[in-house]
């Protein structure tokens, strides 16, 4: 029972073209032949085009046509009782004809141009994928300025002393916290790792194996990221005016991007996004010790931007 349930889950459409030309040829048997009953032909030849392309839909809209052939010739003689076409008939009748083969190669190609479209873009998603995790898990020394904040704070998360797998986050989240809009990008992320979760099931069988490891990678980056990113936003970007902060409640990542971010601001004399005084110069900063950031970070700054200036040097 359960092979023959996955045979026709398998050739589903095949299955399904068969029973419509075998229910139409069944009810062209019992109300004989009209020509307005001909249009029901038409469904098969759809389905055929949407499911199974240009060259299927033609063959079967060929087949619909031989089928009602043999039925006329069947009854007309065999039995006599045909309709006996007139010259207007024959004339709808191979109009029909005519019609159905081009009604199913305008169908199938457009569902073969469909189907092409989609998997350009399913190469194309998946190739987006391996630079977002390969951009993601890299970062050297060349310089656009999500780079520089993501080596800045990988090195305040090492001087911290926090995990490897909790400086790569760090890292990883710094690479995105300016993606576009970041408060209208944050419930996407969540959406991003149920829709990579549910293409990872066994049951996608249409995914190869590399394409299995690359969703699962970048699903697990973006699941462990997202609190970090949501937290920067909500408390330093969102909240910032609000200085004395509850720091039990803000990871340490959240915190050490913020930092970083301010730190590469003021280095480069780019614009702060927050008009706050505090945020303004170095000492400020150093006033919020233990109020906006904690501790650990402010250390870990002075640590990481004194080993950055060596390095330079």
């Amino acid at each position: 029972m359960n092979k023959l349930k996955e045979f026709v889950l398998k050739h589903f459409e095949v299955s399904l073209i068969i029973l419509i030309l075998v229910g139409i040829l069944a009810i062209a048997f019992l109300v004989h032949y009209k020509f307005s009953f001909l249009n029901f032909f038409f469904l098969p030849v759809i389905l055929s085009g949407y499911f199974l392309g240009k060259k299927s839909a033609v063959l079967t809209g060929i087949f619909c046509i031989l089928l009602m052939v043999l039925y006329l010739l069947f009854f007309e003689l065999l039995f006599g009782t045909g309709p006996g076409l007139s010259l207007d008939s024959a004339l709808n009748l191979i109009t029909w004809g005519g019609f159905l083969i081009l009604t199913g190669a305008i169908i199938g190609a457009v569902s073969e141009q469909r189907e092409s479209k989609i998997r350009n873009l399913r190469r194309s998603y998946f190739g987006s994928l391996e630079i977002l995790l390969k951009y993601m898990e890299v970062a050297d020394d060349v310089k656009p300025r999500s780079m520089r904040v993501a080596l800045l704070a990988g090195k305040m998360a090492e001087a911290a002393g926090l995990e490897k797998r909790e400086v790569e986050n760090i890292k990883s989240a710094s690479l995105l916290y300016e993606a576009g809009d970041l408060r209208s990008s944050l419930p996407f992320f969540g959406e991003v790792v149920d829709f990579m979760a549910a293409e990872t099931e066994p049951s996608e069988s249409h995914l190869s194996d590399r394409e299995n490891v690359m969703l699962m990678s970048t699903a697990s980056i973006l699941k462990e990221v997202e609190p970090i990113l949501y937290n920067y936003y909500l408390h330093y970007v969102q909240e910032a005016h609000i200085l004395d902060k509850d720091l039990n409640t803000i990871p340490i990542g959240s915190s050490l991007i913020a930092l970083a971010d301010i730190h590469d601001r003021l280095a480069n004399n780019v614009p702060l996004l927050q008009d706050i005084k505090e945020y303004q110069s170095k000492e400020g900063i150093e006033k919020l010790r233990g109020r906006a950031f904690p501790h650990v970070a402010i250390y870990s700054l002075h640590d990481a931007a004194a080993s950055s200036d060596k390095s330079e040097k």
